[in-house]
């Protein structure tokens, strides 16, 4: 009998790369690239960039650290791979759960770390493909898709996400702006594959990805047909020009302060011109499917603002820890006193809020009848992301409050070594005995560098804006929450006996209740357990598998 039973094919997992390595496979590409008027010669060598490929470098050495495997790698089933979390396509809603767990550890680290990017991509592009597909009777789509996936996933590649254009006038849409490159557009097709030109405006990691996906940025209507595209093409294709600002705070030569972290850690952003790249047919995911493009900007803003919520709370997790280090170096305990306790629960309390949205997005998780992967719940989603863009700002305020206005009045690095002043300020401004002026100095100047710096300004901004503003996330939260439902619970209540009037505004979108699929867990058996007592401590950069640079 056993004889008649196949083996189950055995699981295989690609060769995952070092941060090391992945500094050196930068090296086999040739990208043009301008940051602040210069040409760059070499991204990985130029100090310019060095923070946002240290924060790249680290997601790979993360990735092979046993203790971090159940929530850092993956299997994706349909090839029997293991493969790197952030390159997985969602098969549960428990990898939404495990994604989010990993990108906030990733984050506690680097502040920001991109290439979670790319997983929120690629699950669109499963989607949407799928989609096209059905609509055309065909496999041609999807099938592409699968070999692109194959490809990116088995060469454990980090992708820059273009999907933000120029747009020009915002009034008008694509195909009625006065210079067409303020979107990227379809220039030619031929037998080999189609060619491109435009503008996109916001591609975070740019000069350092491997390749890029070019994605529509917007619903498009039948006039818009040469503007509805998605593809990918290498970083260094020919005609392809990256305008990039320097990634951090990188270098000595500051506007103010000191940069303990974005020296080490941050993200570049660029403008990226097309002009005449040529991209073939296999790496072309569709051309000219106007009608479809909405599906990609849904899914991707659906994935990507859910990313975005465990991206800000790593980041919460740095301000609530240099928080509580100031309180503790300024000589205080706020679990004695209550002006410093209540700020702290409330930054406590952003945080987490925020990121609950996140697993209630991962817990109602519904799969995509088309893809058959799955989609974080959008109303949760966009929740979640909503408060993370608005509360931003409350963050930095409540980290101010509790550390006082040292961490922008303090004397500059320089006078730490200066002869005549290094001594007096060492004994003046040591506050807790049992804590070093060096230590205390440390903290303050970590917080101004995450809070009052430029690059807290730009975590800001890209917190509000990132994923789409806060007027986008309102529509979707309005377009998918059932008010309908509770409309006509109060009808219920009032004795009204009305029917359901599909053509009434207010009662048009309704839910049905919901419960766990065939009990979800055995009895007693929790939905997530602890990984080894390292998880929410991960290893110091000194310790792991390559240095930051």
């Amino acid at each position: 009998m056993s004889d008649l039973i196949a083996e189950a094919p055995a699981v295989s997992k690609v060769e995952l790369m070092t941060g090391d390595a992945y500094r050196e496979s930068l090296r086999d590409y040739r990208p043009r690239v301008f940051v602040d008027g210069r040409a760059v010669a070499s991204v990985v060598d130029e100090p310019a960039l060095r923070p946002g490929v240290n924060a790249l470098a680290f997601t790979y050495d993360s990735a092979l650290r046993p203790d971090l495997a159940p929530i850092a790698l993956a299997t994706q089933t349909r090839r029997n791979r293991i493969v790197n979390r952030m390159t997985h396509v969602n098969e549960s809603a428990g990898d939404l759960l495990n994604k989010l767990e990993m990108v906030r550890l990733l984050c506690q680290e680097t502040g920001c770390a991109q290439r979670y990017l790319a997983h929120d991509a690629l699950n669109g592009l499963a989607q949407v493909t799928a989609r096209i597909d059905d609509a055309k009777g065909t496999r041609e789509h999807g099938e592409r898709f699968e070999a692109y996936l194959a490809h990116v996933q088995d060469n454990d590649l980090t992708l820059g996400i273009a999907m933000t254009d120029a747009k020009g006038d915002r009034s008008r849409k694509p195909h009625q702006q006065a210079n067409r490159d303020a979107y990227v557009h379809i220039v030619e097709r031929n037998a080999k594959g189609i060619v491109i030109g435009g503008t996109k405006a916001i591609v975070t990691g740019a000069p350092y990805m491997h390749e890029l996906l070019v994605m529509p940025s917007r619903n498009m209507g039948p006039e818009d047909a040469d503007f509805a595209l998605c593809c990918a093409v290498r970083v260094d294709a020919p005609g392809i020009t990256i305008v990039s600002r320097p990634a951090g705070r990188p270098g000595d030569d500051l506007e103010h302060g000191d940069a303990p972290f974005s020296r080490k850690y941050g993200q570049a952003t660029a403008v990226v011109i097309f002009d005449r790249v040529f991209v073939p047919w296999e790496r072309v995911f569709f051309a000219g499917d106007w009608e479809h493009s909405h599906v990609l900007t849904y899914s991707y803003a659906t994935h990507h603002r859910h990313t975005c919520i465990a991206a800000r709370a790593g980041f919460g997790d740095l301000l609530i820890g240099a928080g509580a280090l100031m309180c503790e170096a300024n000589g205080l305990d706020p679990g004695t006193k209550s002006s410093l306790r209540e700020p702290m629960v409330e930054l406590i309390t952003i945080t987490e809020s925020f990121f609950a949205c996140g697993v209630a997005a991962s817990v109602y998780a519904e799969r995509d009848p088309y893809s058959g992967t799955f989609m974080p719940e959008p109303v949760f989603a966009n929740i979640g992301k909503l408060l993370l863009a608005t509360k931003i700002y409350d963050m930095h305020r409540i980290a101010h409050e509790v550390s006082g206005g040292l961490i922008v009045t303090l004397p500059g690095p320089d006078e730490d070594h200066n002869p005549v002043t290094a001594a007096t300020l060492a004994e003046v401004l040591q506050a807790a005995p049992g804590i070093p002026y060096d230590k205390r100095i440390q903290t303050a100047r970590l917080i101004e560098d995450l809070t009052a710096s430029y690059q807290g300004g730009w975590y800001s901004v890209i917190s509000l804006h990132g994923g789409g503003s806060p007027a986008a996330m309102k529509q979707e939260i309005w377009r998918n929450y059932p008010v309908g439902s509770k409309v006509e619970l109060v009808e219920r209540l009032l004795d009204r006996g009305l029917l359901h009037d599909e053509k009434r505004a207010i009662t048009r979108n309704r839910q049905p209740g919901k419960c766990c699929d065939a009990g979800c867990t055995a009895p007693g058996q929790p939905m997530m357990v602890a990984l080894p007592a390292s998880r929410r401590t991960s290893k110091r950069p000194d310790e792991a598998t390559s240095k930051p640079q």
